[in-house]
């Protein structure tokens, strides 16, 4: 039992740091595979794996940690001077726009700074608006990181110790 809490916890980490599987169906799967694991145990192992994962975006977004050269948001400069391509010209104004978007919505994140907790919270339980993305957005508009990691671990836990339970309540339901 204790193998498949660690392993989940590494499963966990390892996607929400690099998203190429869905934690869910793993949670799903693992549960369906051996119903006498316990589901609050696997809700909180993998709730922590989530957030501890996350938090590194948190972090970087904040200007805590330094991103590798090459996922610098700086940008880029040309080695050869010359006339400007159309396909640059529209990436620079779309940079321009998003900046323009970022700074706005970090002015009213700082307005009404409820309204971040009750999003990141409801995207911690829900998914909607995306988690990572809220996770990036606590950390442009500076969330305070106790908060950050109370409502991420409280949201994650419920929304995967809910899912580790469904299958044997839907077991029980369903029983001839």
């Amino acid at each position: 039992m204790f193998t498949w809490l660690c392993v989940s916890l590494g499963v966990a980490f390892g996607t929400s740091m690099l998203p190429i599987m869905s934690v869910e169906l793993f949670v799903v799967g693992l549960v369906t595979s051996d119903p006498s694991l316990p589901w609050i145990g696997i809700g909180a192992a993998v709730a922590l794996g989530q957030v501890a994962g996350k938090l590194l975006y948190y972090l970087a977004a904040r200007g805590t940690i330094e991103l590798p050269s090459i996922l610098s948001t700086k940008p880029y400069r040309s080695q050869r001077a010359g006339p400007v391509s159309p396909a640059r010209e529209r990436r620079r104004r779309c940079g321009e726009r998003l900046q323009r978007t970022l700074t706005r919505m970090r002015e009213r994140c700082h307005r009404h700074p409820h309204w971040m907790t009750a999003t990141y919270g409801a995207s911690s339980v829900l998914g909607l608006p995306p988690y990572m993305a809220t996770t990036v957005l606590a950390g442009l508009v500076h969330m305070r990181m106790s908060l950050f990691l109370l409502v991420g671990l409280a949201g994650r836990f419920v929304r995967f110790s809910a899912l580790a339970a469904a299958p044997a309540f839907f077991a029980g339901l369903f029983r001839l």
